[in-house]
């Protein structure tokens, strides 16, 4: 990373270069806080150089109102202009059959999904198997009584 030297930060804080150099400046404060050591000796050296805030209080009151002050939200940024839109469309649908013309296609894309196979051989073969010996312990109950 390169680091910029004293000098380069006087001439900074003095507002003694040009805009392409200024940004490359501010990006570079952001991520080194080497630099940000010197530029604010830089500052500290120039202090009394430096314009002076004549009443702080009202330049305070000012950044405060800006802050605070709520931004105007476009009318078409609003919940309520989406609800209404909302609503505006869906009774266009309806008044022109939109949902209706929808629910015929239904029938075409639902398919029933559970059919009734017929079993196996093997399966009818284990079946009458135990219909058979399920008859067969019935008989010996009779038989024992």
């Amino acid at each position: 990373m390169n680091h910029y030297s004293y000098e380069q930060w006087l001439q900074y804080v003095k507002n003694e270069v040009d805009e392409n150099v200024r940004d490359k400046y501010d990006s570079h404060l952001y991520s080194c806080d080497q630099c940000l050591e010197v530029y604010l000796d830089a500052v500290a050296q120039l202090e009394n150089e430096l314009p002076m805030l004549g009443d702080q209080d009202e330049f305070t009151n000012l950044i405060m109102e800006k802050v605070v002050q709520p931004q105007r939200v476009p009318f078409y940024h609003s919940t309520l202009f989406h609800y209404a839109v909302a609503a505006a469309m869906t009774i266009l649908f309806i008044s022109t059959g939109v949902f209706q013309s929808i629910t015929s296609y239904t029938d075409l894309v639902h398919t029933p999904t559970l059919q009734e196979e017929a079993p196996t051989l093997t399966d009818g073969i284990i079946n009458k198997t135990f219909a058979w010996m399920d008859s067969l312990e019935l008989n010996n109950k009779e038989d024992n009584k």
